[in-house]
């Protein structure tokens, strides 16, 4: 656009929405065209696409755009041909079409800039000659044609006057009997340049078709872009004043007052989620500008692909979709130039010619995923390590230490490629990093999955939104962070004594033993640097959060409540500091920063692939123990010092029930279980142990196990924790009911054969009571 540009406002109405409608349809054009190439015959398309072209010359004829409405009927003329069948698309007509909508988009370029169609900026005499002789079916010659004068040759139009720019004039010729010279640009005349006014269209559209529907028309109406944006900004503040008159409210117990705060509460929500999706638009924006693409871009470089689209309809914000242009658009035209290969390298491999390039996006957890998926020839970590080697990126042994994945992400190093030659497309690598930088500033994170052969997708993940966002308040040091709930996964809090247990140190890193699995933490107080008033006596909070598909554990002092916040941008003097996200004003009006996940991840090196492995195995054991076989197991307390497990896979349900919930059936005890009756056995009984010697417990603990097809419970002391271990087992006891011994978290456990246990308890209990089989149903 010119720098003398004009603002939309300053356009006449008409023109403005000429434009607006015009620019929609050649997108819709773009697609269409690539579409009609793969299925010549599809009459539907055919039609539209003659309908926007005739939309769009009957609009600038009213308008008085002549050049535009000239270029547009010579391609009305061939579209006709196509719809009646005369002629069938080929890959010469596409182009021409192609270059048609180009024309036509560069003129509507010079209308939006200067209210003109740029008079002598554009010469489209060429590509009106070569669709004229498409229309006919006919080869051409050249022939110069010079004005004395000018040396160019005016044509006489009606009352309009055509100037070729170029001295180089088509001709048609039929025969070796040339016409003369004046005879021959009449003919030309006539077949090139069709008169500028004209009512008559070729091949009428039945009538039914060439109305648009009034009730789809009045059901829509346009928005200024930045009039969504100031509104946007609006509900922002308004949501900060809800939240502060909310906090106001929960120290005031006037009826009234409450009442209209809720209600006012209500109103805003509504008003918000409303204001966001007028700024939702479906991905498939986007994605209708990638078929040209990839056919401009698959002609270039010799290469057949087709491109597949799944969820065109996920929507993401307007913010959210101006900001991945960009790093789609690389990603596909490095599929298309550098991951898939050529018709003859695809044979070669025992591959269709077709390359296949898939784009794909779904809503997942508050995040949109999109794939971009291919079908070539896959990342190589082999190029990649010797390509780092001869650029001196990394020294050898460094490259030898690195996992395939952590080879593989090598290519979003600033400057990387493996592209064996420059090209204007570029090779894979070349220009990652800005890509990278460019999701990860909305949030966003870019990961890669590659098989040599088989192909490479890139998996991204962005948020939905960046202007109000549901997030954990929680304080350290004195100070209150958000966190954003997308990457929130648990809560855990570990009182003092369980603390001393759960919390280790592993390679001189604080890690915390969850479920089996060691989590690394990051301090929040130390990673800012700030004091903490937390007593060593004090509780720990555990904020476990996911970052690059790794779970890490955040320390804080206290979490304090979650709320909606209204994200800022932060200035410039703290915008490269990698741990925050933004800054967000809290309720009570002080201004609390939001933590961005992903960075403070990377600073405490906690997303490391290394490490994560060297942790795994402090956790499972040594190398050897990773080669016995892994069993979860149910810890359980049998009277009083006796610890037995039982595998996870024959549990059922866990379930507690009062005293005075048992029955008895003969000389059983029994509870009433999910309209049946569930025969009780003690564990400590079935093994031998001494029951507990304590108080009689208000309820007891009971393991639902089933066993030739009903439900019988197992009565335990205590339910101590889910674990997955190596089995590793020592027979250290003769009985049947034991399975063997194994240490678990420095405790001899006994493994129990619950299926033993039960299915003798279960018959007799059913001798003993005289009850039928059936009686016990599950």
């Amino acid at each position: 656009m010119s720098s003398n540009s004009q603002s939309s406002d300053q356009l006449p109405e008409e023109v403005a929405e000429f434009l607006v409608e015009s620019y929609e349809n050649l997108d819709r054009l773009d697609q269409d065209l690539v579409t009609l190439e793969s299925d010549p015959r599809d009459k539907d398309t055919i039609s539209s696409i003659f309908r926007t072209i005739h939309t769009i010359k009957g609009t600038c004829g009213f308008l008085g755009f002549e050049k535009l409405e000239s270029v547009a009927h010579v391609g009305e003329n061939l579209l006709s041909k196509l719809r009646d069948g005369v002629l069938i698309i080929n890959p010469e007509i596409t182009n021409s079409l192609l270059s048609t909508v180009d024309a036509v988009r560069e003129m509507l370029a010079a209308i939006e800039a200067n209210n003109s169609e740029g008079e002598g900026d554009g010469d489209y005499s060429a590509l009106i000659a070569q669709l004229a002789v498409l229309t006919n079916g006919e080869q051409i010659v050249s022939k110069v044609i010079e004005d004395p004068v000018k040396g160019i040759a005016p044509i006489q139009v009606g009352e309009s006057s055509f100037v070729f720019s170029k001295k180089v004039v088509p001709t048609t010729a039929i025969s070796n009997d040339i016409p003369s010279e004046t005879e021959n640009i009449e003919a030309i005349v006539q077949e090139v340049v069709p008169p500028i006014h004209t009512s008559e269209s070729p091949g009428k559209e039945p009538a039914d078709k060439e109305k648009v529907s009034s009730s789809l028309s009045d059901a829509n109406i346009r928005v200024d872009v930045g009039l969504l944006d100031k509104l946007m900004n609006l509900v922002g503040e308004l949501v900060l004043a809800r939240n502060q008159i909310l906090q106001y409210t929960t120290s005031h117990t006037d009826s009234s007052f409450v009442a209209a705060s809720q209600r006012l509460n209500l109103i805003t929500s509504e008003l918000q989620e409303g204001v966001m999706k007028t700024r939702m638009q479906p991905i498939g924006n986007v994605w209708s500008k990638f078929p040209r693409v990839v056919r401009d871009l698959s002609l270039s470089v010799g290469k057949q692909i087709q491109i597949e689209f799944e969820g065109r309809e996920t929507e993401l914000d307007r913010t959210i979709i101006e900001s991945i242009k960009d790093p789609l658009t690389h990603l596909v035209r490095n599929s298309v130039d550098h991951g898939i290969e050529s018709p003859e390298g695809r044979l070669a491999a025992g591959k269709p010619k077709d390359g296949r390039l898939i784009l794909r996006a779904y809503h997942e957890g508050g995040h949109v995923n999109i794939e971009i998926a291919d079908d070539g020839s896959g990342i190589d970590p082999e190029k990649i390590k010797q390509s780092a080697l001869k650029k001196g990126l990394y020294r050898s042994e460094q490259l030898e230490k690195m996992s395939e994945r952590e080879l593989i992400n090598l290519i979003f190093s600033p400057g990387f490629s493996t592209a064996e030659k420059i090209t204007n497309v570029s090779g894979r690598g070349v220009g990652m990093d800005v890509v990278k930088t460019n999701i990860e500033k909305i949030g966003g994170t870019i990961d890669i999955q590659s098989t040599v052969g088989e192909g490479t997708t890139f998996k991204i993940k962005i948020p939905l939104t960046l202007a109000i966002i549901p997030a954990l308040v929680v304080a350290a040091g004195g100070q209150r962070y958000a966190i954003p709930q997308v990457a929130l996964v648990e809560l855990v809090r570990l009182e003092k004594a369980q603390a001393k247990i759960d919390l280790d140190s592993v390679y001189g890193a604080p890690v915390c033993r969850l479920r089996g699995n060691l989590l690394p933490l990051v301090n929040l107080c130390e990673l800012m640097d700030i004091k903490s008033p937390r007593a060593d006596d004090d509780a720990v909070n555990i904020v476990v959060l996911q970052a690059d598909e790794r779970q890490f554990g955040l320390v804080v002092d206290n979490v304090i409540d979650t709320e909606e916040i209204v994200v800022k941008p932060l200035g410039k003097q703290v915008k490269a500091v990698d741990i925050y996200a933004g800054a967000t004003i809290m309720g009570d009006g002080h201004v609390a920063l939001i933590l961005d996940v992903t960075g403070i991840a990377q600073r405490s090196s906690v997303i490391s692939e290394v490490r994560d492995r060297k942790m795994s195995e402090m956790a499972h054991g040594n190398h050897e123990s990773n080669k016995v076989e892994r069993q979860t197991l149910l810890l359980l307390g049998v009277g009083d010092n006796y610890r037995a497990a039982v595998p996870l896979s024959s549990v059922d349900r866990l379930e507690e029930f009062p005293i005075e919930a048992l029955e008895w059936a003969g000389d059983n005890q029994v509870v009433q279980y999910r309209d049946s009756i569930m025969p009780l056995l003690w564990l400590s009984s079935s093994i031998g142990v001494s029951p507990s010697q304590g108080p009689e417990p208000e309820s007891i603990q009971v393991v639902v196990h089933s066993a030739h097809g009903r439900r019988v419970g197992v009565v335990v002391d205590s339910i101590l924790d889910i674990v997955n271990v190596p089995m590793n087992l020592e027979k250290c006891s003769t009985k049947n009911q034991v399975l063997g011994s194994i240490v678990i978290n420095e405790k001899v456990t006994d493994v129990v054969n619950i299926d033993e246990i039960v299915g003798s308890a279960l018959v007799n209990f059913i001798d003993a009571s005289n009850f039928a089989l059936a009686g016990y149903g599950g």
